[in-house]
This record gives structure tokens, C-alpha cells and sequence, in this order.
């Protein structure tokens, strides 16, 4: 592959750029520059107004850059704002002459008659910057575009992330008064009480779990995190088919390990409570084919999206998420797994810095979309290795901990709910110490839950057929329905898992069936 010479800078970094080759300026405002740096100079409470809007990038003359950095460390330590302090800072940080000296910083607070308009100006310099930030990373993306060894996939990751970054430091949002606020509390409260189990949320299916969380909420990222063999595949799958084909909700699922008829696959198991190994040879009974075409028939038109993409990046997942949620009102998003995502384009100093920032473009797309995202996540080794005393044979001794989430403490910190999948039977741990079989029963422990209880739950997980349920859900025999011979012995035509967003998912007539 091409070397990738686009991320040599960071967004943070953009080069001031002089006038172009059209012989245009800059966009730029010296005049309003100028008018901030006097009002926040004169008056006192004047620099709140303008803080979160502007950074010291903001500014375009060299001077005012400088100014306004030393007027940001005077605000950092709470010292008083005036034409003294911040020449004296100035002097400190031996700047003053190069910020055009005492008289400059006089001719600033001499031309300001008023603050009255302060924020308002004030905007208008974080536009003129956002706008030269603008030019300057296309200029970039243009000049990589006319580079023939430049990987054009890659090209379009960087020109999104720099894209992303720039908006993203745009993003404001007013202080809201509480009354809305409390009237859409109310209202979501009183849809909640209308439905059947007080489930305000997206329903799981699994009604201990759904007890304990009200459904998935909406705007909440949730982590669920289990060491491989654990069955988080075969959990989220079961929940998909729950949501999608009992609660007709629209759900999506980003696949980066399996690809999509794989979990077509998976999900003809879960659903027709087939072996996997019959899945994949095909060698079924006539009973068993008919079975099989009637139990499949639940999946046929349910709200499933599926998306098989290699290495998706973060930015990717944006723009396909809002995608769906305008197009096809999606109300959960599964994205199996986090460690496989990537936040191509930008720079990081470590793996565990990408993961902190994928984790917290999570978060805010779901806030974005209003609805729950639940990212399937890796766990380390530790909590393989404890338990190398009395508990050795505990049931508790191998559960995993807030502690054994893979490569970042931010995965942690964003996550509204972690969830982890234990299953003491993989351990070789058959009983628990009130004597209760754990053979094909599994925890979903709840180890965070930031507006709820923490706690577990049991579930049966039947692994021959990568299936979770409730534990009082009845087994339903593959032969409970009367046979009837078919004209052939063949499969049902065409199953579709409505999804892809290519719509590769379906498996028609003319390829093989996927058994």
C-alpha cells in the first residue's frame, strides 16, 4: 500500500495560509480582531463571553494570536484582564515586543467604546477562523488528491476525520432553561407507563435484564465486554432477532469480524434452534428442511440491517448510522467489536488514545441519533490468570471487572452501562455455593449503570445453537410441527436478512445455500 503522507499534521496544526494561487485572501476580520482584544482588556466579566468560542488559532494577525494567549493564561489563574496584566504576562513570557509592544495593547482598549456587541463580533472572528481552517485542509486533501501513490480510500478517511474534527469544534450548545427539560422528562415518563412491563426503552427480550435496565435507554453507549468464547456474538444476535422480529423495531448491526451471511448463518441457528454444523454442510432431513423453512419464515422482511465493512472507521459508521436513522428510523445500533474499529485520518500517540477517541464518538453519536449504541468489546487476560487460591473454584473468581477492559480506561469512562457475559460452565465451574447447576446457564453482569442498579442476571445459553434466553422460556422440539412432504428436497428460496445497506445480504436462488 502507498505510504500515507496526509497524517504528518494534526487538525490542531493547519498552517495559516497566505493568499492563494487565485490571488485571494484569507478570510479574515483584523478590525473585529481588534475590537474583542479592547473589550476583553476594558472590561472586567467581558472574557467569559468569549471563551468558549475562541482559541488563540482564532485569531489571524500574529499580534492579537499573541495577545489573547496572554490574556487566556492571566484567565487561567485568575488574575485580573487589563492593559497592565497582560503586558506584564507578555514581558514574562518575553512576547511583548513581538506583540507590537505597550502602545499596541493602548491602541486596543483606545479604539473600544462599548462591549455591547462583544459576543457578536466575537463570532464572527471563530467563523472567519473556521473558514480558513477550512481552506487550508482542503488545500492539503487537493494536493494528496494529485499525488498518484496516494491511496485514494485512505485520502477520503483523512478528508472526513479533518472535516469531522473542524465540526465538531463547532459544536455549541445553548444553556437550556429547565422547564423543557422537565416537560420531555414527564412525557417520556408517561410513554414508559403505558407500556406493557414499564419498559421506557428498547426491549431486550430478556425479561430479568429488561427489569433491571427499563429496555436500552435512549442516547446511552453500552459496553458489553466478555473474554472470546463467551458468546457476545450469539447475545447480541438473540437480541436482534428479540427486538427486530418480536418488537418489529428496526435494528442495525456492524459486523468487522464476521461478514454478513455468517451471521445469516448464525441467525438460521438461533432462530430454526439448528446445530451449526448442519448449517454449514446442508445435510438435513426432509423433516428437518421443512422445519427449518417454516421457523425461518420470522426473519423473512424483519428490520435488520447488516454491514459487513472491513475496518470501519468511526467516521464511517457516522455517516452510515445517520444514513439508516433517516432512512429506516433504525432504534439500536450493535457494533461487534470496538478493538476492530479504526479512526483513520488522524494522529495518535498510542492504540489507546484511538480507542478513547472512537469510545467518545460513540457516545456522541448516540446523543446525536437519541439512540442506544451497544459496542461489543475485548477483555484482557487478567481475569484469567486470579482465582489462584481458595477461589479457585468460585463461581465469582473468574468474573470479569471493571479493571479487565481491553487497551483504555475511557471505554469505562463514556460507556453509560458496561455489561459483562460470565459463563462459569468455560471455567469448569458447574456449581454455584448453594449447590445450582450452571451447566448451560451464563451471567450478564451489570457492572456499571449510570442511571440505574447494578447487579446480574441468569440466562440459558444453549450453545449448539449460539442461542441466550430467559431461563423459563420453554424448548420448543425441532419436530413439534406435523411434516407434510415437500415437492423437493430443497431449502426455502431467497431467505433475505432485509439489510446491507448494499443489499448483499440476500442469498437468492442462483447462489448457493449457505448450509
Amino acid at each position: 500500500m502507498a505510504q500515507n503522507t496526509t497524517n504528518k499534521k494534526s487538525k490542531s496544526e493547519l498552517p495559516k495560509p497566505g493568499a492563494d494561487a487565485l490571488g485571494k485572501m484569507p478570510p479574515q476580520a483584523p478590525e473585529l480582531e481588534e475590537a474583542v482584544l479592547g473589550a476583553v482588556m476594558i472590561e472586567k466579566d467581558a472574557y467569559p463571553t468569549v471563551a468558549d468560542l475562541l482559541q488563540p488559532r482564532s485569531f489571524y494577525n500574529d499580534q492579537h494570536r499573541l495577545i489573547y494567549e496572554a490574556i487566556q493564561a492571566l484567565a487561567s489563574t485568575d488574575q485580573p484582564i487589563d492593559t497592565l496584566t497582560v503586558a506584564e504576562k507578555l514581558k514574562q513570557q518575553g512576547k511583548l515586543a513581538e506583540a507590537g509592544g505597550i502602545t499596541k495593547l493602548a491602541d486596543l482598549t483606545n479604539k473600544i467604546a462599548s462591549t455591547a456587541h462583544l459576543r457578536f463580533h466575537a463570532q464572527i472572528v471563530a467563523q472567519k477562523a473556521t473558514a480558513r481552517e477550512l481552506i487550508a485542509l482542503s488545500s492539503r486533501i487537493s494536493e494528496q488528491a494529485y499525488n498518484e501513490t496516494q491511496d485514494v480510500a485512505e485520502l477520503m478517511q483523512y478528508a472526513e476525520a479533518g472535516v469531522f474534527d473542524i465540526s465538531q469544534r463547532q459544536m455549541k450548545r445553548d444553556v437550556t432553561q429547565i422547564d423543557p427539560v422537565i416537560t420531555e422528562a414527564f412525557a417520556r415518563m408517561h410513554k414508559a407507563a403505558q407500556n406493557e412491563g414499564n419498559i421506557s426503552g428498547t426491549p431486550s427480550g430478556f425479561t430479568e435484564l429488561d427489569k433491571m435496565t427499563s429496555g436500552w435507554q435512549k442516547s446511552d453507549l453500552i459496553i458489553l465486554a466478555a473474554r472470546p468464547a463467551m458468546g457476545k456474538t450469539a447475545f447480541v444476535l438473540s437480541m436482534v432477532r428479540n427486538i427486530a422480529v418480536d418488537y418489529k423495531r428496526p435494528v442495525a448491526m456492524f459486523s468487522l469480524e464476521m461478514s454478513n451471511v455468517q451471521l445469516g448463518n448464525r441467525l438460521i441457528m438461533n432462530v430454526c434452534e439448528m446445530e451449526g454444523e448442519k448449517i454449514k454442510n446442508g445435510k438435513l432431513t426432509p423433516q428437518e428442511w421443512q422445519q427449518m423453512d417454516t421457523r425461518v419464515t420470522a426473519l423473512r422482511g424483519a428490520p435488520i440491517f447488516l454491514d459487513d465493512t472491513p475496518s470501519l472507521s468511526v467516521f464511517e459508521l457516522r455517516s452510515k448510522a445517520r444514513k439508516l436513522k433517516r432512512e429506516h428510523d433504525i432504534q439500536l445500533i450493535i457494533i461487534d467489536y470496538l478493538q476492530l474499529m479504526n479512526a483513520s485520518g488522524m494522529n495518535f500517540g498510542s492504540r489507546e488514545q484511538e480507542v478513547s477517541i472512537i469510545s467518545r464518538n460513540l457516545k456522541a453519536l448516540a446523543k446525536e441519533l437519541d439512540i442506544p449504541i451497544i459496542a461489543l468489546s475485548q477483555l484482557n487476560r487478567n481475569l484469567e490468570n486470579r482465582g489462584n487460591g481458595k477461589n479457585d473454584n468460585s463461581v465469582d473468581g473468574k468474573a470479569p471487572q471493571l479493571s479487565d477492559l481491553r487497551e483504555s480506561g475511557a471505554i469505562e469512562q463514556d460507556a453509560d452501562m458496561v455489561l459483562f457475559i460470565h459463563r462459569p460452565e468455560y471455567f469448569r465451574i458447574y456449581t454455584d455455593t448453594n449447590g445450582n447447576d450452571l451447566r448451560g446457564m451464563a451471567k450478564i453482569i451489570i457492572a456499571k449503570h449510570r442511571n440505574g442498579a447494578i447487579g446480574d442476571i441468569t440466562l440459558r445459553f444453549r450453545a449448539q445453537y449460539a442461542k441466550f434466553q430467559n431461563v423459563d422460556d420453554t424448548e420448543e422440539p425441532l419436530d413439534a410441527l406435523p411434516y407434510t412432504q415437500p415437492a423437493n428436497n430443497s431449502s426455502a428460496d431467497g431467505i433475505r436478512i432485509q439489510g446491507r445497506l448494499d443489499d448483499s445480504a440476500r442469498i437468492s436462488d442462483d447462489e448457493p445455500a449457505p448450509f
